[in-house]
């Protein structure tokens, strides 16, 4: 028996509803090394998948938002069990993608994977940051909690193909809402794979949904998106980002600006907030027998 083979080429697909979908388009563009060499062909997304992966999104939303955050905290960290077990695959795509040695790529993916448990242990802790009882002059209780916006388009960095996409996502679903992610268009490999480890965790379908190909090309109908409520610029430059400000004023987006960031430093709960509305309910104490004594 001959030991010659072919190797099995992996073929990358779009990440839209739990589901692995060809780009309806059937387009795809090679993705290269830092040196040139052809990686792999990658799924073109077109108008028709961000639309497509607004629909998964809205879907999705009602039951990501309403688990409680202790269980949002399970769930992504079982997606970082699951990073850990395929270090080796993200050390060679992010080495590939970034140019970096085997070992530089490999702090790099374990940074990444503390990120996203990072993360997880915000989900039940960030009520606590930003929520709480508030004074009132009457007897009531007057109470101020989080809630998520809603569906989020992501527009992953372009340099930083993993450790970047993680910071910029894990905030989004941490806080109950559900993503739309445009990977980065010259390194889209990492964020293909990252959706195999969703698909395989406990993040239901619809929650994140991935799109590769050319930026603006997808993020120009998301940012019209009259059912997207939110956008993070990360991965758009300049121009790009003040095209999509205005397109996404329509329907009052709440926008993040691109800025520079060091995605290795520990970042803050900007990025938790920056997605998170503030619900205030009223209640009355009542009173506790004939004295007119209260709470």
């Amino acid at each position: 028996m001959s030991d010659a083979r072919l190797s099995v080429f992996k073929t990358y697909k779009l990440y839209v509803g739990g589901k692995f979908p060809r780009s309806e388009s059937g387009r795809v563009y090679e993705v290269t090394d830092s040196k040139g060499k052809w990686l792999a062909n990658a799924p073109l997304s077109s108008r028709k998948d961000a639309r497509d992966a607004v629909v998964a999104a809205r879907k999705a939303f009602g039951g990501w938002s309403g688990a409680t955050a202790y269980n949002r905290g399970q769930v992504l960290y079982r997606v970082a069990e699951m990073l850990e077990g395929r270090r080796d695959q993200f050390t060679r795509e992010v080495a590939d993608a970034e140019g970096l040695s085997k070992s530089k790529a490999a702090a790099v993916v374990d940074a990444t994977i503390d990120r996203w448990v990072w993360y997880a242990g915000w989900t039940d802790k960030i009520a606590q940051v930003v929520g709480g009882g508030n004074p009132v002059a009457g007897p009531f209780f007057n109470l101020s909690s989080p809630e998520p916006t809603g569906v989020v388009a992501v527009l992953a960095p372009q340099e930083s193909s993993f450790l970047g996409l993680v910071s910029v996502l894990a905030p989004v679903i941490a806080t109950g809402n559900t993503a739309v992610v445009v990977a980065s268009e010259k390194s889209p490999l990492p964020a293909l794979s990252l959706a195999e480890v969703l698909a395989t965790s406990d993040v239901p379908g619809g929650v994140v949904n991935v799109l590769s190909g050319r930026t603006a090309e997808i993020a120009t109908p998301l940012a019209a998106h009259q059912d997207v409520n939110a956008i993070d610029l990360a991965g758009a430059d300049e121009v790009l980002a003040k095209e999509l400000e205005i397109a996404a004023a329509d329907n009052l987006k709440r926008v993040v600006r691109p800025q520079p960031v060091d995605y290795a430093e520990t970042p803050g709960i900007d990025r938790l907030t920056a997605f998170l509305e503030t619900k205030t309910v009223w209640h009355p104490t009542g009173s506790l027998g004939a004295s007119g004594s209260s709470y």
